[in-house]
């Protein structure tokens, strides 16, 4: 998946009440692409919860 789409799901995750007072995009800039990956499946997997 591309960084860009990461970044997409992310935003779309922020979005979720569990996110909205919390910044987990700011991140994404610092994170190589791998990292990035496993981020957002954590933040996934925390919105599921």
């Amino acid at each position: 998946m591309s960084r860009a789409q990461l970044i997409g799901r992310l935003q779309e995750l922020q979005k979720l009440p569990k996110f909205e007072k919390r910044d987990i995009r700011s991140i994404a800039g610092f994170l190589q692409l791998e990292a990035l990956a496993k981020h957002v499946e954590a933040c996934e997997e925390a919105a599921a919860r």
